[in-house]
């Protein structure tokens, strides 16, 4: 689990202001994404499961606290607050969110906290990266596995990841948004995810014959195995496995004319009596190559897919943020909102309505949280009360359903990998006036 130090100097600071000043009063803070970066139209939300998981494990242990007093621009701060405050501490608020695999938009609260400040304050940064990396990863997925197009996409990007734990976390997020497996054995361990791999290059380089190496490879692996054909020549590896009566499971394409030499090697083996054996592509794929290869007709069965989606390599950085939308006075509650150029935020907690006609999704309306009289399904629901778990977390599989179920109900022209109008979030009449109101109560 992450430290309670996994945050910002600025966060803890803050905290330390709160409990000092006594304003350790109940606020709300809502994480959403402001933009959608170029070329997507949705976004898939992943990795509530981690971010609950963080809140209700979240404490300082003592070497922290100790480490925390050595700290410069904590030197002034009173005692109480390493001696009573940070040893106490724990995350009592309540959560509400929407579920991993939903579909979401710019502006729309992914994620709700109310808690004392000191605490909605501190867990911002691990919330906003725990969200908005898996979120990013299963989005960028989704998009990979509509160009497939009904064949399989299997994550391979645990060596491109930006370390082990966005490794893990990026499968998680994958197999979410529709992937079929991972390379990643430890995201199969801990997830329960389906893992795949094939062979390397060095096994075949290290035998004096490639079809030896083929052929030991089998003995081994049996029905298991996905032979590695393209070391040397792919043409050449593909009629010398026919000549050899070897009947591979599967063999795997990773360079070259993916195109022309799939339609090669599917037209030898079937000749060679070979045409159950499934074809599997890699090397540097992304949506739009594949997307070239299936509209080309390719004869290809899966495709194995890393930097693109585990780095999401065109968008590596999806733009959330996490602000203030209420807080209380006088055991009151205050909305607030934020008037920067190009950062301005909607003000009171937010509740989020998918509005379908026909079983596709016509619009959003997002309006305040008790606001009633809305039409259509409201998104965010209660994830946790006063720090603890309102209900078991849900089977990924049941998220991975969800996300294929969302998805399909989105316009045909969401789901295209070329950029159209933008889908329709609607602000409600209620919202609208609540954030005039706030407008006019901080400029007069």
């Amino acid at each position: 689990m992450p430290s309670a130090l996994a945050t910002d100097l600025y966060q803890v600071t803050m905290m330390a202001g709160y409990h000092a000043s006594g304003q350790d009063q109940p606020r709300t803070f809502e994480l959403f994404v402001r933009g959608l970066p170029d070329h997507r139209q949705y976004l898939v939300a992943a990795g509530l499961e981690q971010a609950l998981e963080y809140l209700a494990n979240l404490h300082f242990t003592p070497d922290e606290i100790g480490w925390l007093r050595t700290l410069p621009a904590l030197a002034d701060v009173p005692s109480s607050f390493f001696d009573a405050y940070l040893p106490a501490f724990r995350f009592t608020g309540d959560v509400w969110a929407v579920e991993e695999g939903e579909v979401i938009f710019s502006h729309e609260p992914v994620l709700r906290v109310t808690a004392p400040a000191g605490e909605a304050q501190l867990v911002e940064t691990a919330l906003l990266a725990i969200i908005t990396f898996q979120t990013s990863v299963a989005s960028k997925a989704s998009r990979v596995v509509n160009a497939a197009d009904g064949r399989a996409v299997i994550e391979f990007g645990s060596r491109r990841a930006h370390g082990l734990d966005a490794a893990l976390h990026a499968a998680r997020a994958a197999y979410i948004a529709g992937c079929v497996s991972t390379s990643n054995v430890e995201a199969g361990r801990l997830f329960g995810i389906p893992v795949s791999g094939t062979m390397a290059h060095s096994w075949v380089m290290g035998c004096a014959d490639e079809i030896d190496a083929f052929r030991q490879y089998m003995q081994i692996f049996g029905a298991h195995t996905t032979l590695l054909i393209d070391t040397y020549d792919t043409l050449t590896a593909a009629r010398r496995i026919v000549a050899s009566g070897l009947r591979p499971t599967a063999v795997r394409l990773d360079s070259g004319d993916l195109l022309a030499l799939s339609t090669q090697v599917h037209q030898i083996f079937d000749e060679g009596g070979l045409g159950a054996t499934r074809i599997l592509v890699s090397g540097d794929l992304d949506e739009h190559r594949i997307q070239t290869l299936v509209r080309g007709g390719a004869p290809i069965d899966g495709f194995g897919v890393g930097t693109a989606i585990s780095a999401v390599s065109d968008a590596p950085a999806l733009g959330g943020v996490y602000k203030l939308v209420e807080t209380t006075e006088a055991g009151q509650a205050r909305p607030t909102v934020k008037l920067s150029t190009g950062k301005r935020t909607f003000p009171g907690r937010k509740q989020v309505w998918r509005v379908t006609e026909t079983g596709i999704a016509s619009h959003d309306v997002m309006g305040l949280a008790d606001e009633a009289g809305q039409e259509g399904r409201p998104l965010l629901s209660e994830v946790m009360r006063r720090g603890a778990r309102v209900a078991p977390s849900a089977p990924l599989d049941q998220m991975r359903q969800r996300c294929k179920a969302r998805v399909a109900q989105l316009p045909a022209a969401l789901r295209a990998l070329e950029s159209g109008p933008p889908y329709t979030v609607r602000v409600s009449g209620a919202l609208d006036q609540l954030l005039r109101l706030a407008v006019h109560r901080v400029t007069g």
